[in-house]
Formats: C-alpha cells, sequence, structure tokens
C-alpha cells in the first residue's frame, strides 16, 4: 500500500489555533472565496485539479466572455480587487439588434451611465488567483484531484501531481469545483438532499471576428445581438479588439450543417452583415473547429452539510449564461456567505444554516430567470409590444423611481435579492398590463360616448351596410 502523505495549509505564516478552510475549485469562485477567507484570517488551502493557470500554455475549459456587473463588483471591492478588474473590462452600455436587413437598433440597459463589462474569463481568473496567492496564510495546490472527505470529521483525500494520496484535515470544506462537482457527490449520498440538473436543447459555439484596419470590426460599446426566434448570436468584444461570437442554437440545427458552404449559406439567410467582418474562410474552419457544446442548469438544496461543508458557485447552482448572472451570483455568494460571518461571529455551524436560508431561493430564481432570458434575447427583442414595454417601463422608472423599478435594472444594477425582484417584476406587470388594459377600455369608451353624441352629424348609414363595408376592409 502506497504511504499517504499530509497537506498541511500552514506552510506560511501560521497559527495552530486559526480553522483550516480547504476550498476545492481553483476557478472564479474558488479564488475569489480563498480571498475572502484568507483576510478574515483563516488558514486557507485552494485545491486545483487542473494546472495552474497562469503558468499553462493553453488555458483549457469554457471560454464564454463573461459580463461583469454590480454584484459581483461589489464582492470584488470587499478584497480590493474591483478597480483592477474594471481596468481590464470593456463597458457595454446597450444591446445591439442586428436584423436580417443589416439594420442596427440599440437597446440600453438601463439610465445613463448604467453599464456592464466584458471581461476575459481566464485573465480574471489569473488576477483572482494571484489576489489569493499574496496572502501569507494561503496555499494553492494545483494538479491535486480530490478523491475522498468526511462529511463527519472534515478529513479530506487527494490524489497529487505523482498519483500518491495527500491528506487534509478541514475544520470547513468549500465546494467551489464546478457543476460537475466531486464535492457535491458527498451530499447525494444523503436523505433529504434535493438535486436536479437539466440540459437545455440548445448548444453554443464560439467564432472570433477578428479586427478590422487595427480597430474593432463593430461599435465595441455594446453586446450585440442577431436574434432569429429560435436562436440567436451575440458577440462581445474583447481588449485586443476582436469580438468573441457566440452561436446558441438548437442542436438539431447544428447537426443539419454539415460542409464550409452549408455555413456560409445558413449565415447568409440570417447573419449576413457578420460574414465579412468574420471572413469566409474563417468561418468555413471555425465552425467545424469543436462540436457545438452543452448547456446545463443546476439546482439542489440545501447547500451546507453539517457543520462541515458548503457548496457555492456553479458546484451549488449553474446556470445558463443568458441573464450574464452565472459569475455575478457565484461572487455575490462570497459575499453573502462573508456578511453572515459577521452577523453570526463565525460561528460555523449557525452560518452554513443561515447562508442555506437566504442563498437557496435567490439562486434558483436566477436559474429560472436565465432560462426566461434566452427567449426574451432570441425572440423578445424583435416584438414591437416587448420594445414598447422597455421603453414604457423605463419612462416609468423615471417617473417613480422607487415604485417602478425595470426587472433588469434590479437584477443587473443593484443587490436586490434575485427572488424579491423577480416576485416585484410579476407584480409591476400585472399592475402595468391592467392599467395598460385600463386605458384601452377608458379610450374606447370615450370613443363610443363621442360617436354617440355626435351621431345625428353623421351620414344616415344604416348598420347592416356599416357591418358589410367592414367585412370588405382587407387586412394590412
Amino acid at each position: 500500500m502506497d504511504s499517504i502523505e499530509t497537506v498541511s495549509p500552514h506552510t506560511r505564516e501560521s497559527s495552530s489555533k486559526r480553522k483550516v478552510i480547504a476550498i476545492v475549485g481553483g476557478g472564479l469562485v474558488g479564488s475569489l472565496n480563498a480571498c475572502f477567507f484568507a483576510k478574515r484570517g483563516f488558514d486557507v488551502a485552494v485545491f486545483e485539479s487542473r494546472e495552474d493557470i497562469r503558468l499553462a500554455k493553453v488555458v483549457r475549459g469554457r471560454s464564454i466572455n463573461l459580463a461583469l456587473s454590480h454584484r459581483g463588483r461589489q464582492a470584488l471591492k470587499h478584497v480590493g480587487m474591483e478597480d483592477k478588474i474594471i481596468s481590464k473590462g470593456i463597458p457595454m452600455h446597450a444591446r445591439m439588434i442586428h436584423n436580417t436587413n443589416g439594420k442596427r437598433s440599440p437597446i440600453p440597459y438601463g439610465k445613463k451611465g448604467q453599464y456592464i463589462l466584458s471581461v476575459d474569463r481566464a485573465n480574471l481568473n489569473k488576477e483572482l488567483l494571484t489576489a489569493a496567492d499574496t496572502f501569507p496564510n494561503t496555499t494553492l495546490n494545483f494538479n491535486h484531484k480530490l478523491h475522498d472527505w468526511s462529511p463527519k470529521t472534515g478529513a479530506m483525500t487527494f490524489i497529487g501531481p505523482d498519483g500518491q494520496m495527500k491528506e487534509l484535515q478541514a475544520d470547513l470544506i468549500v465546494g467551489c469545483d464546478g457543476a460537475f462537482s466531486a464535492v457535491r457527490k458527498q451530499f447525494l449520498r444523503q436523505s433529504r438532499f434535493n438535486y436536479s440538473q437539466t440540459y437545455i436543447p440548445h448548444g453554443y459555439m464560439e467564432l472570433t471576428m477578428p479586427p478590422k484596419d487595427g480597430d474593432f470590426a463593430m461599435e465595441p460599446n455594446y453586446l450585440h445581438i442577431w436574434p432569429r426566434n429560435t436562436f440567436m448570436m451575440i458577440a462581445l468584444p474583447n481588449l485586443d479588439r476582436t469580438f468573441t461570437c457566440t452561436l446558441f442554437m438548437p442542436f438539431e440545427d447544428f447537426e443539419k450543417i454539415r460542409s464550409g458552404d452549408e455555413v456560409i449559406r445558413f449565415f447568409q439567410k440570417y447573419f449576413p452583415d457578420s460574414i465579412p467582418l468574420i471572413g469566409v474562410e474563417a468561418l468555413k474552419q471555425d465552425f467545424f473547429r469543436l462540436p457545438a457544446q452543452a448547456m446545463v442548469s443546476v439546482k439542489c438544496s440545501p447547500y451546507h452539510l453539517f457543520d462541515k461543508c458548503v457548496l457555492m458557485g456553479d458546484a451549488a447552482h449553474a446556470v445558463v449564461p443568458f441573464y450574464g448572472q452565472g459569475m455575478n451570483a457565484g461572487f455575490e455568494d462570497c459575499l453573502v456567505l462573508n456578511e453572515i460571518m459577521d452577523q453570526l461571529n463565525e460561528n460555523i455551524a449557525a452560518v452554513l444554516q443561515e447562508y442555506t436560508r437566504v442563498r437557496v431561493p435567490d439562486d434558483h430564481a436566477i436559474a429560472d430567470l436565465a432560462m426566461y432570458n434566452y427567449v426574451e434575447m432570441r425572440a423578445h427583442v424583435n416584438s414591437k409590444y416587448f420594445l414598447f414595454r422597455k421603453y414604457l417601463d423605463n419612462i416609468l422608472h423615471v417617473i417613480m423611481p422607487k415604485t417602478i423599478v425595470p426587472l433588469y435594472t434590479m437584477v443587473t444594477f443593484t443587490r436586490t435579492r434575485y427572488h424579491e425582484a423577480v416576485n416585484r417584476w410579476h407584480w409591476q406587470d400585472k399592475v402595468i398590463t391592467q392599467s395598460l388594459w385600463l386605458c384601452g377600455v377608458v379610450s374606447a369608451a370615450g370613443g363610443m360616448y363621442v360617436l354617440v353624441r355626435n351621431s345625428h352629424k353623421l351620414p344616415n348609414i344604416s348598420a347592416e351596410h356599416l357591418w358589410t363595408r367592414m367585412l370588405a376592409l382587407k387586412p394590412f
């Protein structure tokens, strides 16, 4: 039997009295969490199954661009990282809708001055790892795969880069290891743990739009959208003046396109203005470089197990990317847990119970909203009624800023709890819709009153003749 090495987080300035926090997963939420816990004075050990991306020549994994908004920025601000990350992001003030005829129409995200930031996932992860690494009470362990852990004792076993088993005794285990979490497997063995995962029937594929004459090929301060009802393409700007274009489409439609010529015909029909910007040959090659990737939504409850473990980020609530809140919700997880730690004086058992109580309804709400927003992005933005309601909501928000707040504003530009934002949205929608109906009824009644009052001035036309004339009218 191979010997088992004991991993100690106390390799740098440490105290045996400090509690040991083991964070499984060195991605965005894991590395930010390390900063939060280290700042509180805990001994922090981060374990990541992949290599250190700061040293990697090729960064593997998802590359969908991220949209950083208020919730994520507040979490970064708490650990002193907001300004640094903002400086490497590109503001997007509105959606830019691309019609098939080449017409472009902007739809602002909020009031003047409100924007979301396009940030690069890999660069953000590198910055957060570097920030965590600066704390003397933090150790980063790469190429360490979780083998097993005990929910009763906090004993953990990892397989190190050399294949040797390594052990760690943790006071708290924080599962930040993504939608297919290894930590969460232990939860599934417990009774009364609810878990569901849903794959949507759409996949995604990324394409690159290169710079044109040394500058962006399109307006950079927008999130560009080509909505086509059952599918869509979006484009987010990058610091190197490229755009990352992402095509979201049912898998069955991806499978129908089998040759380079079919790719071009498809783009000529649905995204004609993008062809000269991406390039014909690049389209033919990039479309088949990788197969379309799947998207999964994960819900579970509770988020904690005894007083030894808590799930955060995608491990607790993976969401589809259509509201731009996956990372922001994960970052807010860190901030909410930190706030509860303050409230309950770091009583871990009480903190974890309260965290589950507070966070589960919010994360389930944003998971549902993300599903809804895909329909809005690919279909509703083509609707004149949707655009009218968007305009009306914004006008009412200006007139009554405390009474009417657009859903997108609540989710993206405030820290209103997600489930409260949804409830308020439903209430506002009901009130505004009923008011519009009332206005319509009053207008119709007023028109009828005027018509009846002035009926003696109208030509003498029988009701039957009027009905026949109306039926003869052609719909427009």
